[in-house]
C-alpha cells in the first residue's frame, strides 16, 4: 500500500520548483533557459506523484509525454494535459545540455511556461485529493 505522506512529498517538491521559477522573472535577470527548466521539472514531479500514488510501473524518464501516457492508462482524463506537456517537454534536454540546433528561450517563453506547469500541477493535485490512495501513517 502506498504511504500518502510519501506521495505528498512529490507535489510539495514540485511546488518548490514552481515557486523558484516564478520568482526569477521578477528579478529582471535573463535566466529564461533555467526558468523554463524548473517549470518542466515541476510538471514532471506532479505527474510522477500521480504515478507513484497509483503504483504505475515506469522507467526513469524526463519525457512528459511518456509520463502522461502512463497516467492515461489509469485515468483517460489525463489526455487534456497533452498540449501543456508538449510545450514543456523540450525544456529538459535543451536547457540542461549544449544542443546543436537553434533554441530561443526568451522572456515570453519563460512567461508562458508557468501556465502549462500550473495547469498540470492543479490537475494532478485535484486527482490526488479525490483519490483514496494510501494510508495515514
Amino acid at each position: 500500500m502506498v504511504n500518502r505522506k510519501v506521495v505528498e512529498e512529490w507535489p510539495d517538491k514540485a511546488d518548490e520548483d514552481f515557486r523558484f521559477a516564478s520568482t526569477n522573472p521578477e528579478e529582471k535577470n535573463s535566466f529564461h533557459t533555467q526558468i523554463c527548466f524548473y517549470f518542466q521539472q515541476a510538471a514532471e514531479k506532479y505527474l510522477k506523484a500521480y504515478i507513484i500514488a497509483f503504483e504505475l510501473e515506469f522507467k526513469k524518464t524526463h519525457d512528459l509525454i511518456q509520463l502522461i501516457n502512463l497516467c492515461n492508462t489509469n485515468d483517460t482524463s489525463f489526455k487534456v494535459l497533452r498540449e501543456y506537456c508538449e510545450y514543456l517537454n523540450g525544456f529538459y534536454i535543451e536547457t540542461r545540455y549544449p544542443v546543436h540546433w537553434p533554441t530561443h528561450y526568451t522572456k515570453e517563453t519563460a512567461q508562458k511556461a508557468p501556465e502549462s506547469s500550473m495547469y498540470i500541477g492543479d490537475f494532478v493535485k485535484d486527482k490526488l485529493k479525490q483519490s483514496t490512495i494510501g494510508d495515514d501513517a
